[in-house]
């Protein structure tokens, strides 16, 4: 792959790599293909398991959802650290393809003539989303998820060279999550269960106080989640980086978000 001036990226890595260059920028290694099939993995999971909520403590409660939705997040995190955003871009996509796919054969299933109605029924529970709640979580997980990497990656180059790594990596990883689980919920959460119930229905699911308190709610839980998984995290970035050779810095690469054959 030619590479063009405006798309280059700083690769630090092992000297005693075979892949340099173009070539390790457009390697694809076992660790990364495992880190993206378990993204994928966690968005399907995760819609599948917000069918059911779940009371936390009091009048708090939260979908189940949240059990596994935030480990996609630190995925992100992990691959923009190492591969940098172009990676972490090519991710993000085939996590959306992914996640449509497996809606879109939902949808199909449930249209399909079952012999056991009661156990239809149930089929359709899990199955049948809501088409402004689909919509509404296309949208916020695309904008959510390239905000994260756009965090980690920005403010990478900004702590390049300033020592004590862990900690501006903490720092990378708290400061995107908020970024990218804040714009998650600021969108979905009022299209799902405002904006286009009003507009199909005529009337909000929820009153407008129960919404912005579900967004707080989400935000709040979600970073905790990732601050309590981050030594987990580091040293599971510690060790790709280590094992793979590789620790990417994104020098003058295009943020486009379409860009997706530019690896």
């Amino acid at each position: 792959m030619k590479q063009n001036k405006s798309e280059s990226a700083t690769i630090v890595g092992n000297p005693s790599s075979p892949f340099k260059g173009d070539k390790k920028r457009t390697y694809v290694s076992i660790s990364f293909m495992l880190m993206g099939i378990l993204f994928c993995v966690c968005l399907i999971t995760s819609n599948l398991l917000e069918t059911k909520v779940f009371r936390v403590y009091g009048d708090i409660s939260l979908t189940c959802g949240f059990i596994i939705f935030p480990i996609s997040y630190i995925l992100n995190d992990c691959i923009a650290e190492v591969w940098g955003y172009r990676k972490a871009r090519l991710i993000i996509w085939a996590g959306f393809l992914m996640n449509f796919f497996v809606v879109l054969m939902g949808a199909i299933a449930c249209y399909l003539p079952a012999l056991d109605p009661e156990s239809d029924l149930a089929f359709r529970q899990t199955f049948m989303f809501a088409p402004q709640v689909t919509m509404a979580s296309f949208i916020a997980f695309v904008i959510g998820s390239f905000l994260n990497a756009w965090v980690m990656s920005k403010m990478k180059l900004a702590n390049r060279n300033k020592g004590h790594k862990n900690y501006y990596f903490s720092l990378r990883a708290i400061a995107s999550t908020i970024v990218g689980e804040s714009a998650d919920s600021i969108i979905f959460f009022p299209l799902a269960f405002y904006i286009f119930p009003t507009i199909i229905e005529g009337a909000p699911k929820v009153p407008f106080e129960v919404l912005i308190s579900l967004m707080v709610t989400q935000v709040i839980a979600k970073t905790l989640y990732e601050i309590v998984a981050l030594p987990i995290t580091i040293r599971v970035v510690n060790y790709v980086k280590k094992h793979e050779g590789t620790d990417v810095y994104d020098d003058d690469v295009s943020y486009n978000a379409f860009k997706i054959k530019e690896l």
